[in-house]
């Protein structure tokens, strides 16, 4: 059996269920960092650092226009739910060898209400950032990751990387 690779160069952007194909140019899904906090202690010859939480979860999305619908969802303060779902093509020695759907569930609260950037010629640049509270990637039927900020949840692969946490404060 020879290497395959992983190959993604699309995706859809849906928001509370409707379809913005088209109208996106670029979409960056948050980045997930953990927070650390450094351990230091009498008697070590050293110190390290051990997981304390998530940075924020900040994320955007480049419009390739000026549309109407966009700017009513992403001018308010309010949390939104968007999909960002792809197709991951898998390639090897013969060529296409299997697609599946890649899909990340995001719940998500605008940021900034983007202004326009005109150049001559060139199509108008308008950015939306946001910050997110809850995101879930799921490859084929596989869920990936799953983080809940607000009700602690964290799951990797199925397990549940908080449940002793939360039964130790109670919740």
């Amino acid at each position: 059996m020879g290497a395959t690779t992983n190959r993604v160069t699309n995706c859809n952007v849906y928001v509370e269920g409707g379809s913005y194909l088209g109208r996106a140019e670029e979409v960056m899904v948050p980045e997930i960092k953990h927070k650390k906090a450094e351990h230091k202690a009498l008697g070590m010859v050293g110190s390290f650092e051990l997981f304390s939480g998530f940075e924020k979860l900040e994320g955007s999305i480049k419009w390739n226009s000026i549309d109407k619908e966009a700017l009513k969802q992403f001018a308010t303060a309010k949390q939104l739910k968007i999909q960002v779902r792809t197709s991951i093509e898998t390639h090897g020695a013969t060529g296409l060898e299997a697609e599946t759907k890649g899909v990340y569930y995001m719940t998500i609260q605008p940021s900034n209400i983007p202004g326009a950037g005109f150049k001559q010629h060139d199509n108008v640049e308008l950015s939306t950032n946001f910050s997110c509270t809850y995101i879930k990637l799921e490859i084929g039927d596989e869920s990936i990751y799953e983080i809940d900020v607000l009700a602690n949840i964290w799951i990797v692969d199925g397990e549940d990387q908080l449940a002793t946490y939360r039964a130790n404060l109670g919740i």
